[in-house]
């Protein structure tokens, strides 16, 4: 009898100090969701880290009676002791409550509205916390209309903070900031995988991409920049779904890409995508021909220059990035172009507009790229043309610069061309008399033969 007595003691020890574990490991809001909530002495965010305009907009929202937190990406770097780019900021104010809040603000989106509140330059998105459609009874019509692929539609469905958060995308941006007592509160477990720098998806995986492709890059984007690994089941099906970024929009798709290459990760961004296998889907006639045996030498020296240039707080430009892109593609055309006995500017002009075509069906080039991108192509076949007046007459093109730093990068990447890109950077620092010597020293063109006139 006493025996059994100390046993049932020993359980309830036991079963009260899991409960108080339990306890203390997770609260459980006056709603009834279940949030880990991380006190101000156990972060490292600092309220002096946080914009100015995010504090007011904060401030604001909960004065006037709403819950209103600082959400995101901006949490997420704050944490890892960064310097956030932007910060946006979670409520479960409606997007008219927040606009009729803020004068300085406009409501934008058609899938889901969100408001904008400007300060200057600085803009502060602001996003009503979002539900989940699978709480609504089947009889319901559901808001979230999907494609046969799973392609979220339309998506305009308000819910709770813990809704939000199981329906945001990796758990590391899932954390949310309260300026009313300094804590962070995590629905998900992003702090554990913030510690253990793992890219994780909230939900199925294969679900949640299927509804927006474009998250696999956001995956590949997060990994590179962070320097997180992907977590198994997260990068499971990404080889498998890579091939639904064909349904995307172009147009979106064209702002991904620049994402990906212009936040100074671009070089592992590249190694990732090719890894996972959704350059192809970005990219498919470069693919090909890298398939078909062209080397990416020229892209790796890019995108290196590009991260260089970015950490220096040197600008990039779209059409410099995409013309080493595509060149591979332009590359393999032209010669097979000159091969079939065209003249060789000829040749380039027609292979440079058949891969633009081509690459905009995968993802857009706006023409205000485009234009000059082909302007740098062109000035490639022309470079090598220098008697006469013609350097002089190169030098003075607005794409000249563009054009001599991409030889530059060619050469960098192995491309043969006989010293050009030196003579190009000596005349360049010349006088006009030592200008003249270096064409000179070229050799004049070949006398023309005079037409003698009959008699």
């Amino acid at each position: 009898m006493l025996e059994q007595l100390e046993k049932s003691v020993r359980w309830l020890k036991d079963r009260l100090s899991a409960l108080v574990e339990t306890a203390e490991s997770n609260s459980v809001k006056t709603d009834g969701s279940r949030v880990t909530i991380i006190p101000r002495d156990q972060h490292c965010i600092s309220r002096k880290d946080i914009s100015e305009p995010a504090k007011k907009v904060l401030s604001r929202l909960n004065n006037a009676g709403f819950e209103a937190y600082l959400v995101g990406g901006g949490v997420r770097d704050l944490l890892l002791q960064g310097h956030p780019k932007d910060f946006d900021i979670g409520t479960n104010a409606t997007p008219e409550e927040v606009h009729e809040l803020f004068r300085n603000s406009r409501l934008i989106g058609r899938r889901f509205r969100i408001v904008h509140v400007m300060f200057g330059r600085e803009v502060i998105e602001v996003t009503t916390f979002r539900g989940n459609a699978g709480n609504e009874s089947p009889e319901d019509d559901d808001p979230r209309q999907t494609s046969e692929h799973g392609l979220l539609l339309s998506d305009n469905i308000y819910g709770t903070q813990e809704e939000d958060a199981l329906r945001r995308d990796f758990t590391v941006n899932a954390l949310y900031y309260c300026i009313r007592d300094f804590s962070v509160h995590d629905f998900t477990g992003g702090m554990d995988d913030l510690r253990n720098r793992t890219l994780r998806l909230i939900g199925d995986p294969e679900t949640r991409y299927r509804e927006d492709p474009v998250r696999m890059l956001r995956a590949v984007r997060f990994a590179a920049k962070l320097g997180f690994s992907i977590e198994q089941s997260t990068a499971g099906p990404i080889h498998t779904l890579a091939d639904l970024l064909r349904h995307i929009p172009p147009a979106r798709l064209f702002e991904e890409v620049l994402k990906l290459f212009s936040a100074g990760y671009a070089e592992q961004s590249y190694h990732l995508l090719r890894e996972y296998e959704l350059f192809a889907p970005l990219f498919p006639e470069t693919a090909a021909a890298l398939d078909a045996g062209e080397n990416d030498e020229i892209i790796l020296a890019a995108l290196a220059n590009t991260d260089r240039r970015i950490k220096e707080g040197k600008p990039v430009t779209p059409y410099f990035l995409y013309g080493a892109l595509l060149w591979p593609a332009l590359k393999l055309e032209w010669e097979r172009r000159e091969n079939e006995g065209e003249p060789t500017y000829q040749a380039l002009q027609l292979a440079a507009s058949d891969i633009v075509a081509r690459q905009v069906q995968a993802t857009s080039v706006p023409r205000r790229f485009s234009v000059p991108m082909k302007e740098v192509w062109d000035l490639q076949a022309r470079l090598p043309k220098r008697r006469g007046k013609r350097a002089e007459t190169l030098l003075g093109h607005p794409r000249f610069r563009a054009a001599y730093d991409f030889l530059l990068v060619r050469e960098a990447a192995g491309e043969h061309t006989d010293g050009l890109g030196q003579w190009w950077t000596e005349y360049q620092n010349l006088d006009e008399a030592g200008r003249r010597a270096m064409v000179n020293a070229l050799g004049g063109p070949a006398p023309r033969k005079r037409r003698r006139r009959s008699s």
